[in-house]
């Protein structure tokens, strides 16, 4: 029997990394889901996900420290034997203006959106290095391309995840690892939702497709992207954005209606 493909999911157990865990163990991977907060929606999503048929186990780790993502990689490796892919998706972000941003807070975001992605990055290569096969996808955002105002640290840290994939994929290409970015635009959470009363509504007709994104929708690329269907990718950015960040504004024009 051909062993399932394994896959550490960050910040797994709401949201985005919810629905990607939900739909790579419905693929046929065993999939382990990281959790800083809220162990019980993390051991809840274990016991619907294991009905599918697969492994899932749950693992803590503050992904900014690496002690912990080093306890993170050593349980997942001990459970499962090898770790085929990697999905960087735990992030936090602060939404104030650039003058009233306090040091602490510009820490913590750039600490757990970039620094948890390259130490979960490094230790994940070096477990995948040994069998020279491996896909990584990190997690960006609409940040990747545009700024957005009051949010200067999570615009930062976005932006430098997508060239650390870039420049991971270089380096961890001889070694048949492949990494690459997945860019969500506006997206349907309980988080965007909170941000903005009427999120759908104020976002949906600045979408060229004329409607806003789901979780769903994001999972669909990180599964594609991690598949030997892409085999040959590496190194790219995958918006998942509607067209959102690939248009002008144009003035005076319908495009923008």
């Amino acid at each position: 029997m051909t062993a399932r493909p394994s896959v550490l999911v960050t910040g797994a157990n709401s949201g985005i990394g919810k629905e990607i865990a939900s739909r790579l163990a419905r693929s046929g991977y065993d999939v382990a889901i990281n959790y800083k907060v809220d162990a019980a929606a993390a051991e809840a999503l274990v016991q619907d996900l294991s009905a599918v048929g697969g492994r899932c186990i749950s693992v803590y780790a503050d992904i900014s420290v690496a002690a912990e993502v080093d306890e993170m990689f050593r349980a997942v490796l001990s459970d499962f034997g090898k770790l085929d892919a990697l999905v960087n998706n735990a992030a936090v972000q602060v939404w104030k203006p650039l003058l009233e941003v306090a040091e602490a807070d510009w820490d913590r975001v750039l600490s757990t959106n970039l620094r948890g992605c390259f130490l979960c990055t490094q230790r994940a290569a070096r477990a995948m290095k040994s069998r020279r096969t491996g896909a990584i996808v990190n997690i960006g955002s609409g940040c990747n391309k545009v700024p957005f105002p009051n949010l200067s640290s999570y615009t930062a840290s976005k932006g430098a995840i997508e060239m650390f994939t870039k420049s991971a994929a270089l380096e961890l290409g001889p070694f048949g690892i492949r990494v690459n970015c997945v860019a969500p635009g506006a997206i349907d959470t309980d988080r965007t939702k909170a941000e903005l009363p009427d999120f759908a509504g104020s976002w949906a007709h600045l979408t060229p497709l004329r409607r806003i994104g789901t979780p769903a929708d994001v999972a669909a690329a990180v599964e594609f992207l991690l598949s030997d269907r892409a085999s040959f990718i590496s190194g790219q950015t995958l918006a998942v954005d509607g067209g959102l960040f690939t248009q002008p504004r144009w003035p005076e024009s319908g495009y923008n209606a």
